[in-house]
């Protein structure tokens, strides 16, 4: 659904392309994960079918012809809501890294190691993402990165907290296959 939301901001500012849209869009917003050719048009196909944009004409190129699409009216609306509404916070209670400590007590395997591997992993994802805010770009460029390094700092905290409770996790664990109870 976001990326529908991006599409009608890229194209709120002047009509465009699909081609355009999606290298303005990984320019802005895709980071590590650009988005691809498909999901653009499917997305714009969509957003045409909900009235959300219409399609301007085709206009020939060097390669295939493009379709120039503009944002309607409901599509400005649909924005403009869409940007007035607050997010509501996600906890994500099955995450991998939760999952495969509980897997890891449940089966008897040093959960303790696992946790160590997996901080010296974030440690390293750290260190690359501060050294690429150091020499980012633009206020953009350094605003994603701080968005990633805020989610690492969090990660490691968690696994810190983890790391205290493994006694009383792996206890838990055991009484649940002990009785049964999953």
């Amino acid at each position: 659904m976001t990326i529908a939301y991006a599409l009608l901001g890229l194209l709120e500012g002047a009509s465009r392309h699909g081609y355009d849209l999606k290298h303005s869009y990984d320019r802005r917003f895709g980071g590590a994960r650009p988005v691809r050719f498909g999901q653009v048009y499917r997305t714009l196909a969509q957003l045409e079918r909900d009235g959300r944009v219409t399609a301007l004409g085709v206009e020939a190129g060097g390669g295939p012809e493009r379709r120039r699409y503009a944002i309607t009216p409901e599509g400005v609306t649909g924005l403009g809501a869409w940007l007035a509404e607050p997010e509501d916070p996600q906890p994500q209670l099955q995450t991998v890294l939760f999952t495969k400590v509980t897997l890891a007590l449940m089966s008897g395997r040093p959960a303790g190691a696992y946790l160590d591997a997996q901080r010296t992993r974030h440690l390293a994802v750290m260190q690359r993402l501060t050294a690429a805010r150091r020499t980012a770009a633009s206020a953009r460029d350094a605003m994603l990165i701080d968005y990633q390094l805020f989610h690492v700092e969090a990660d490691l905290r968690w696994l810190d907290h983890a790391e205290s409770r493994l006694p009383t996790l792996a206890e838990e664990c055991r009484d649940e296959s002990d009785t049964g109870r999953s």
